[in-house]
């Protein structure tokens, strides 16, 4: 179990919630230690260039950025980063869980 798997489970069923990311690369959007709560995206909703997400790249989860989107509907892929100028990969939607909406940095 990894800090974001009560997370992960909880967006899946619909809900929001809340985690506490730790480490310095989305700073100062995300400060480590702060509280994220997240949502998951409605049906109808699409990750959009600079959200803030919990995501999946290559088997790690991040709370890191959507930095550029690429593709049609049924084949969008989106690519996660860092607030840092580094790059995680791209993925596919499955692997976007839900968006922050609110982050309080301490």
């Amino acid at each position: 179990m990894n800090w974001a798997t009560h997370a992960i489970a909880a967006l899946a069923a619909g809900q929001t919630c809340q985690v506490t990311p730790h480490g310095n690369s989305m700073r100062p959007l995300v400060e480590s230690g702060a509280t994220a709560t997240l949502t998951p995206y409605l049906p109808n909703q699409e990750p959009a260039e600079g959200d803030i997400v919990l995501v999946k790249v290559r088997g790690v989860v991040y709370l890191h950025l959507i930095k550029a989107i690429r593709g049609g509907a049924e084949a969008r892929q989106y690519q996660i980063g860092n607030n840092r100028g580094g790059i995680n990969g791209w993925v596919n939607r499955r692997a976007v869980f839900g968006k922050a909406i609110q982050v309080d940095n301490r």
